[in-house]
């Protein structure tokens, strides 16, 4: 991993389960931690914030927060850390500026790294100062706890499922605000998860736990399109293409996203031309054919070839395609692949319908 990186190993037995990691993730953009409920993700983001003791060593881009070789161990209240639990914790008795206010006040002003009215405006709260927590919508909530957290300045943003508690259309209207802080901030972020869909739209890197151990870390791409990996996510399987906005259809209401193997029609959307773009492209959704039609509803037609494939059970197998550089998956059924006679080498074209596109 090039320049400055967090570095984490572990080992704990806390009854009858035991931790035993090791990861390196870079200092900037987002860090999901991704496994099944009770797989560790917890106790690691617990470790890191020094809320919990375990063996081992952990150091943040060059400073050492736990070594326990040199008897190193950094007090919680001395590591630059924001956590963000699925519970807010927000006080009751202030209003939401003086809940911002809180930690704010207490970082010198020369080790602010967020001022206050970019935490307000990354997370959408600037008509919600005046109001108390009480009377927020539980999305309103996590909103204003993520912008106080920010306003702490940490060195490294702790996320444990924050969205978990919200219903599904309050997750809907805070991914967007997520994927901001992705974007517009260089703060290193680790986010704990088991919902595929928010690991998709946000990581940069992907830390995958299993049982109280690390399965694999690396970029988020590399490991969502090993076949043995999305075998495993099952239905999630996907693939997170780095697009940028090229046009829009007024007629059509679509828009025209340019990637390395050509360019994708989604649904219309209000991003400037030269905006980049995650889509994030579900295997299930993508079919593929010998040769391209044009008498077709689908609007997405790419020349691919295949790379690989993996048999899923009885019914399915995933075939990773290369698509002018870019990689994409697909899931279909046994019985298509071999009547298209797929192998390594073999020339498709993959088909993607507009409509199915996030």
């Amino acid at each position: 991993m090039n320049g400055p990186a967090i570095s984490v190993t572990l080992r704990d037995t806390l009854g009858e389960f035991s931790l035993d990691v090791a990861f390196d993730a870079p200092m900037r953009g987002v860090t999901a931690l991704f496994g099944p409920s009770g797989c560790g993700k917890t106790t690691i983001l617990r470790c890191v914030a020094g809320l919990h003791r375990a063996t081992g060593t952990i150091d943040v881009g060059g400073e050492r927060w736990q070594d326990d070789d040199a008897r190193l161990f950094i007090a919680p209240h001395r590591r630059a850390v924001g956590y963000v639990l699925q519970e807010t914790g927000l006080f009751p008795h202030l209003d939401v500026r003086g809940n911002l206010e809180f930690g704010y006040r207490r970082i010198a002003p020369a080790e602010r790294r967020v001022a206050f009215d970019e935490a307000v405006a990354l997370l959408g709260v600037e008509g919600l100062l005046h109001r108390s927590p009480v009377k927020l919508s539980g999305g309103q909530r996590q909103r204003v706890a993520i912008a106080r957290a920010l306003l702490t300045s940490p060195r490294l943003l702790l996320m444990d499922e924050p969205l978990a508690s919200l219903d599904q259309a309050s997750r809907q209207d805070i991914l967007p605000y997520l994927e901001r802080l992705h974007d517009e901030l260089s703060m290193p972020v680790f986010y704990v998860s088991h919902a595929a869909d928010e690991v998709g739209r946000l990581a940069d890197h992907l830390v995958l736990v299993d049982d109280g151990r690390v399965r694999a870390a690396a970029p988020y791409n590399d490991l969502a399109t090993r076949l043995d990996i999305a075998r495993d996510l099952g239905a999630e399987a996907d693939t997170v293409i780095e697009t940028r906005v090229d046009s829009h259809d007024e007629t059509w209401h679509l828009t025209a996203l340019t990637f390395a193997g050509g360019t994708f029609l989604v649904t219309r959307n209000r991003l400037p031309r030269g905006q980049r773009v995650r889509l994030r492209v579900m295997a299930r959704d993508v079919s593929l054919t010998l040769e391209r039609h044009g008498d077709t509803s689908v609007l997405n037609v790419f020349a691919a070839t295949v790379n690989e494939m993996e048999r899923v059970d009885d019914a399915q197998v995933l075939v990773r395609l290369d698509v002018g550089g870019a990689a994409l998956l697909a899931r279909i059924t046994r019985k298509s692949a071999a009547a298209l006679d797929l192998a390594p080498g073999r020339r498709v074209y993959a088909q993607v319908k507009a409509a199915a596109l996030v």
